[in-house]
């Protein structure tokens, strides 16, 4: 799908110099002398680069529409992530280091929504929240001030989060996947 130059927004995928790029920042700018462009930070799909670019309201793109597909998370096996396709139960293999810190937060049967172009996957996103067991916590320490007195604890899948001095070992909580910090008790 076409879309003109002054019509990119943020979160918007775009074919651009033979590569998928998405739209991180625009600016729409109206110089006192020139026509008006629409100025684009922009980041690719495949390797991370960055990249600013200019584009004119006369200028046209081609608009790209991801695949979201729901898969249901089954085993890592070496370095390798093995997702299930709940409508077909095809597997699909994804590299750990694709998702990078957050596969720790990968259960079994977890449901992930894959976005993919032509069959290619580009992206993995899990449920923002997670319910883990701490398994174990520094002890509170006497005379801290209430107000910033988080300490350290060691989550269920090895990651290491700050939490609320009343948390033990033992305790569920939820914890935001993006952020990777504490959010709450789990009831």
């Amino acid at each position: 799908m076409k879309i003109n130059g002054n019509e990119i927004r943020p979160g918007n995928v775009i074919e651009h110099q033979g590569g998928l790029w998405v739209a991180v920042k625009t600016q729409a700018v109206k110089p006192g002398k020139g026509p008006a462009y629409n100025q684009v930070e922009l980041k690719n799909l495949i390797n991370g680069s960055k990249l600013n670019e200019r584009f004119r309201s006369s200028e046209t793109v081609e608009r790209v529409r991801l695949e979201q597909k729901d898969y249901q998370f089954l085993y890592k096996q070496d370095d390798m992530l093995i997702f299930m396709d709940t409508e077909t139960y095809e597997q699909l293999e994804i590299p750990t280091d694709f998702i990078g810190d957050r596969s720790a937060f990968l259960q079994d049967g977890m449901m992930v929504m894959v976005e993919s172009h032509e069959g290619r996957p580009l992206g993995v996103s899990l449920p923002d929240q997670v319910t883990l067991t701490i398994t174990e916590a520094d002890p509170v320490v006497k005379g801290q001030t209430a107000a910033s007195s988080y300490k350290p604890a060691m989550l269920e899948n090895g990651v290491r989060v700050m939490v609320p001095p009343f948390i033990t070992a033992g305790e569920r909580v939820i914890v935001d996947t993006n952020e990777i910090t504490y959010v709450r008790r789990a009831d």
